[in-house]
């Protein structure tokens, strides 16, 4: 490590703070009484890549490349595919991330209250400076200047504020608002020292660090785009005469003089430069090259654009571009960036929006290699995900269109199969059904639901050798039960019924032999939001239907054959019984406010006991206002001035006009009891509801009906709402993953939800979008996954249940005793009657510091009148050094 690594200025950090891919996922936030390791999941690996997130592809040395995933920053081998992941220190994210021109620094911007910019060495990942104030919630952009002195950062809503850092000192050196909407991108100039270009949604501003009267100011000049359509501007490029050359949404190209657009650029016949917005340009060794949308990338002579001119009206100049390169088919390139390898000089990395990392030869002749595709995920939102029954595999679905199965033992994707619309739901057919564990239910966006066999291929290539350990997912049957999405699939207990639920407000049943055969369909008050059967131990077989609009039901299992489906499916006579979710949260916030009130008083009342202003025998109305006055005349208050409280109005809870939607409910363990998630307004709580029958209905008053018998408060969770649960194989804890992206994990006692309080809790998908959709655990509970609206896909190895009831017992058991501390470690004694009180040695250690920044002061000034004496005799020496008819005199010195 160089000398500057032991700067005196590196911050003090705990030894614990660094990992790798081998080490636990440590910043769990653990709830004291939980008796829960802080290394309870082990991250094992990622499957996702947030591909549609903004400059999200960097290089940091020849073998590796770097992206945001979630909450961490993973850094990937591209050879050996190995993974390694820096968390965010904040547990709220990472914004934006920007490499060193040296290569031996990554700046890591985070989100959160107040976050920090993150610098680490690289390859130690050594946290080396910390960059503090530059914004309120979130950096939507870092970037370095060439020479690597200068840090650019840009924050997110609401400040968008433009901050240049002294990065290597922790100082600000400029600061200015860059505009009043979205700013995504900032830049340096990389041949004008001191100039930067910024843009955003419908904006461009041209910066110079300028030397005023003042002092070095930051002065902003704001793109007009006169007769031009406003748009979005992604990408731009500095050219080095100091024009400015942007993209548009329109695919054309503008060139920018003086805060002017001074032409549009389009190709010939006004055809635009690229179909869509143009994301990105680079301006590299003199080419100029323009990434698209459309999946192109497209060089252009940089002579003609920085010399283009026009009288036409239009403003358009036409021109073709040298040479162009479409990825491929479907490719929706956002960002490129150039190999550090210097043997393959032009080769480069594209971020895929559509899900994919691409290698790229931008060589354009005769021998340049074909687009390759280096590593493919998911593209959005992963909407469902399951494991397999009897083997190491796992499968996911996501709105791209796309099955896929991973060996995630191996941490091997196996196979991919596209679909013509997004799939929304995916379950593994149960062992029970499918004894070789082969076979997948995938629900799509238009209804369709899909039977999918996992297995092996062969192919034979061109010399006639066979190709093993080749995958697919063949296609066994399809059938579509509904008209619009299938929300959620379940088979029963015993193997034999499909349930399959629909936004298009229906449940539809299934018989399950050697293929799937319709039985008939139930209606529902509004869109199934899960489905979940009943338990096999209990006495009727019957599903618990969840919908969107706070309604729930418990229909009983239709037998094959029974009804008349020969004019409709729309089944009839099946036992139904359904709930009305009523909130009460109003209520249970109300009564929450109340408590901390009385505790609130209660510690007044003690500490005006204490200070003598009240005894316990002072009690009612009289007494407590004789003492109410007592307190005013101590703080010198009039106690004629006194308010009189006034009369409280009366309360009313609080109901929401539209119902909260139901996100997932299970069964309790008493029959025709069963637990909600709720959202919206509802979010926060647990709540036990129970079904009722006609006859008991009648029994219960109108305003007690639908009411929740037990609710549980989710601690410290902010109302957040629970999007998924899951329970242990043992039923001894329960796993929750959030709409905020993190994974909570719950200790029940007894096996009852109404008991739990102290919790685990891991920050992994994105705080804002990342949405976990779907939790799954392997068939040997040993592995946890989670996927997210992010795209992103975690693999994480849960501790083996006996390592963790040790752990726990140890935990509980580990009470240190006060004797044997003190014994082991004797307290220091103040022997000294002469010591410092803690007071005194306060104000002495202050009385300390204001001397020791008077010296500084001190110091300064004296340092400012010996330079200033120096340029002063400078000057009387260059003075006497002139014609003598030319000198100032000496009382005018």
């Amino acid at each position: 490590m160089s000398n500057e690594h032991k700067d005196d200025n590196t911050p003090k950090i705990p030894e614990d703070f660094f990992y790798d891919h081998k080490d636990h996922v440590s910043q769990a936030n653990v709830s004291e009484d939980s008796g829960l390791p802080s290394d309870l999941l082990t991250l094992h690996h990622s499957f996702g890549y947030d591909c549609k997130r903004r400059a999200n592809l960097h290089i940091i040395d020849k073998e590796h490349i770097i992206f945001i995933a979630g909450n961490m920053l993973e850094i990937v081998n591209i050879n050996t595919k190995e993974q390694i992941h820096l968390r965010s220190t904040s547990g709220g994210g990472i914004g934006a991330v920007a490499v060193h021109p040296s290569r031996k620094y990554i700046a890591v911007g985070e989100k959160g209250a107040g976050p920090n910019i993150n610098i680490y060495t690289f390859p130690d990942l050594k946290l080396y400076r910390i960059l503090r104030g530059g914004t309120e919630k979130a950096y939507a952009y870092l970037d370095f200047n060439p020479n690597g002195s200068l840090l650019a950062s840009v924050g997110a809503d609401p400040d968008f504020m433009l901050t240049l850092w002294d990065w290597k000192q922790e100082m600000t050196v400029l600061r200015s608002k860059a505009f009043s909407q979205e700013v995504v991108r900032v830049t340096f100039s990389a041949e004008l020292e001191g100039q930067l270009t910024s843009s955003g949604t419908g904006h461009i501003r041209f910066w110079k660090m300028a030397n005023t009267f003042t002092g070095l100011k930051l002065q902003g000049q704001l793109g007009k785009f006169g007769k031009k359509e406003i748009s979005d501007i992604e990408g731009y490029v500095e050219l080095p005469d100091g024009k400015v050359l942007s993209g548009s949404e329109q695919g054309n190209l503008l060139l920018w003089d003086g805060g002017l657009i001074k032409v549009e650029i389009c190709r010939k016949g006004k055809k635009s430069c690229h179909e869509g917005a143009i994301q990105q340009i680079v301006m590299d060794e003199g080419e100029l090259m323009t990434i698209g949308v459309d999946g192109c990338v497209r060089v252009w002579d940089f002579e003609t654009i920085d010399t283009a001119d026009t009288t036409d009206e239009a403003d358009l100049f036409e021109m073709e571009p040298m040479n162009e390169l479409h990825v491929g088919s479907g490719v929706q390139l956002k960002s490129i960036v150039k190999s550090a390898d210097l043997e393959e000089p032009t080769m480069w990395y594209a971020q895929d929006a559509n899900g994919g990392i691409w290698k790229l030869d931008l060589s354009f002749s005769f021998t340049s290699q074909a687009p390759e595709q280096l590593f493919s995920f998911h593209a959005g939102p992963i909407t469902g995900c399951d494991t397999c029954p009897v083997s190491h595999l796992a499968a996911s679905t996501g709105i791209d269109k796309t099955v896929r199965v991973y060996d995630y033992v191996a941490k091997q994707p196996l196979c991919t199969s596209h679909f013509n619309c997004q799939g929304a739901s995916l379950i593994w057919v149960p062992k029970i059904v499918d004894p070789k564990g082969g076979n997948i239910l995938v629900g799509f966006e238009d209804g369709v639901v899909r039977l999918l066999n996992f297995q092996e291929k062969e192919k034979v290539d061109v010399h006639g050798r066979k190709q093993k350990n080749l995958s697919e997912l063949a296609l066994v049957q399809a059938f579509k039960p509904h008209t619009g999405c299938v929300t959620s699939l379940s088979i029963d207990s015993t193997g034999e019924i499909l349930a399959t639920g629909g936004a298009d407000h229906s449940v539809f049943f299934l018989n399950i032999n050697k293929n799937y055969e319709p039985i008939g369909f139930v209606k529902t008050p509004s869109p199934v939001t899960h489905l979940e059967w009943s338990p096999s131990h209990f006495d009727r077989n019957t599903l618990l239907v969840c919908c969107n609009e706070g309604q729930v039901m418990e229909i009983e299992a239709p037998e094959e054959g029974k009804y008349d489906t020969s004019h409709t499916f729309l089944l009839s006579g099946l036992k139904i019984r359904t709930h009305d979710f009523k909130s009460v949260k109003s209520r249970l916030r109300k009564a929450k406010e109340e408590e901390e009130r009385l505790k609130k008083e209660e510690e007044e009342k003690r500490i005006r006991i204490e200070r003598g202003l009240e005894t316990d025998s002072d009690h009612g109305d009289e007494g407590t206002d004789l003492h109410y006055d007592n307190i005013c005349k101590c703080m010198l208050i009039n106690s004629d001035e006194k308010e009189k409280a006034p009369e409280e109005d009366t309360w009313e809870p609080y109901i929401p006009a539209e119902p909260s939607p139901i996100l997932r409910g299970f069964h309790a363990k008493d029959q025709g009891k069963f637990w909600l998630s709720m959202g919206d307004f509802d979010a926060g709580y647990l709540y036990e509801c129970e079904f009722l029958d006609d006859e008991e209905k009648k029994k219960v008053s109108a305003n007690d009906l639908y009411e929740p018998t037990r609710t549980v408060a989710i601690h410290e969770s902010k109302d957040v709402p629970i999007s998924c649960i899951k329970f242990s194989a043992g039923g001894k804890q329960i796993l929750m993953g959030l709409e905020d992206g993190s994974v909570r994990i719950q200790p029940l006692h007894n096996e009852d939800p109404g008991l739990m309080g102290s919790y685990w809790a891991l920050n992994i998908h994105d705080t804002n979008y990342g949405r976990i959709c779907h939790l799954a655990t392997s068939f040997d509970d040993k592995f946890l996954f989670t996927v997210g609206a992010d795209g992103n896909f975690f693999t994480f190895e849960i501790m083996e249940a006996d390592k963790l009831e040790q752990k726990m017992t140890e935990a509980r058991a580990n009470i240190p005793s006060a004797r044997k501390e003190l014994e082991e470690k004797p307290i220091d004694d103040i022997d000294d009657p002469k010591a410092y009180s803690i007071e005194d040695a306060k104000q002495k250690s202050e009385y300390d510091r204001m001397i020791k920044l008077a010296e500084q002061k001190k110091e300064g000034v004296r340092g400012k009148v010996h330079e200033m004496r120096s340029k002063f005799k400078n000057l009387l020496e260059r003075n006497g050094k002139l014609p003598p008819h030319l000198q100032l005199n000496r009382k005018v010195c």
